[in-house]
């Protein structure tokens, strides 16, 4: 006759454990009714006598006691594992994951991108490992992943031969000589028409703006200048890009600066800004000009100065003319100079250079960094 099944004899640390999870736990949960159990049978209570106590069947007590005297109290945490087992792996999700992601004709397929039919079909004749989902689990997988379908973006690369001289010039005169060093860029087109933007307003009451309207009065170009060293900016509005605009605000900037001595302005690689005659009065008023990478505007330091601009002097607005809206966009710069370090401003600022930082890293991915 065998002999009638028991829990093995308890340590203390179990012991303990297993009084403080039936004292304290909550009636009627599984890892309180298993704890009784062992205690119970430790104490040589018979099974008979357990199942009446738990309200179990006898064959489930003796389960519990039979995974004790092997696991310990791991048993008090059954693993149980509803519906049917699991069909699709972890390495098979990897599989899925890595062919959405690949273009098709990569695969050797006649086609440019995937839809979720494609891409099962694909999936369950895929040779060396086929994987067989269906169409709304594969949507699930993907979605799981952080997969969507998505229409793709245009991105511009620079073909500048003098990209990386271009940017270590730039960073070495803005962290060597920031109290002679100057930004020039144009801002527009500058059209004359209502500009969307943010405002406070009653809740459901918006700010309205004309929907119909006529651009008949042409376009305007900002042609402004910064100050690195006390953070002034300045500039006019102009009919179009010239050279001999873009000469007139050098020479701006040399009047700010008439010492003499030399001085450095960062402005676009664009063909009106390297003129003859702008090299040539460059190189008599000794200023170096820093041209920026072609399609990298972005490394202008006058770039994140235009956010605001575009936030508290185009937005919510509704000019009549080019010449209100140039007297308004002097009146900001006598305001903004004045209050360069104003919270608003410098939040504008960083929002402008956290959406240039964001073009940049997509086209030319993260920014490197110069070890130490």
């Amino acid at each position: 006759m065998a002999e009638p099944v028991r829990a093995r004899r308890l340590t203390d640390q179990e012991g303990s454990r297993l009084q403080q999870i039936v004292r304290r736990g909550k009636h009627g949960s599984i890892r309180v009714r298993r704890a009784m159990i062992i205690m119970a049978s430790a104490s040589g209570t018979p099974v008979s006598a357990i199942a009446r106590l738990v309200a179990a069947d006898e064959d489930t007590v003796r389960d519990v006691i039979h995974l004790f005297n092997a696991k310990g109290l791991a048993a008090l945490d059954p693993r149980w594992a509803g519906g049917r087992p699991r069909r699709i792996s972890d390495e098979d999700i990897e599989v899925i994951v890595e062919a959405a992601t690949t273009r098709p004709e990569k695969l050797g397929l006649p086609f440019t991108c995937w839809s979720v039919r494609k891409l099962a079909a694909y999936l369950a004749s895929r040779p060396g490992r086929p994987v067989r989902v269906r169409r709304e689990r594969l949507r699930q997988i993907l979605h799981a992943a952080g997969i969507s379908f998505q229409r793709t973006r245009t991105w511009k690369e620079s073909y500048d031969p003098d990209r990386d001289a271009k940017l270590d010039r730039i960073e070495y005169v803005t962290s060597h000589f920031g109290d002679r060093c100057f930004a020039f860029d144009q801002f527009g087109p500058l059209s004359i028409r209502p500009c969307h933007g943010s405002a406070w307003a009653r809740k459901n009451k918006p700010l309205r703006l004309p929907a119909t309207y006529h651009r008949t009065h042409g376009v305007r170009y900002f042609h402004g200048c910064y100050r690195l060293a006390d953070d002034q900016l300045w500039g006019v509005m102009r009919e179009h890009k010239g050279a001999d605009h873009t000469l007139a605000a050098l020479k701006s900037i040399r009047a700010a600066r008439p010492g003499g001595y030399r001085l450095y302005v960062i402005l676009d690689n664009l063909s009106a800004n390297k003129t003859p005659a702008i090299r040539a009065w460059a190189g008599r008023a000794n200023v170096e000009l820093c041209f920026t990478p072609t399609n990298a505007s972005w490394a202008n330091p006058i770039e994140p100065q235009f956010g605001p601009i575009r936030a508290f002097v185009m937005g919510c607005s509704d000019y009549r003319n080019h010449t209100v809206l140039a007297r308004r966009m002097q009146d900001y710069l006598r305001w903004r100079n004045a209050n360069a370090r104003h919270p608003d401003i410098l939040a504008a600022q960083r929002r402008e250079r956290a959406r240039i930082r964001s073009e940049r890293q997509q086209r030319w991915g993260r920014p490197k960094t110069k070890a130490a």
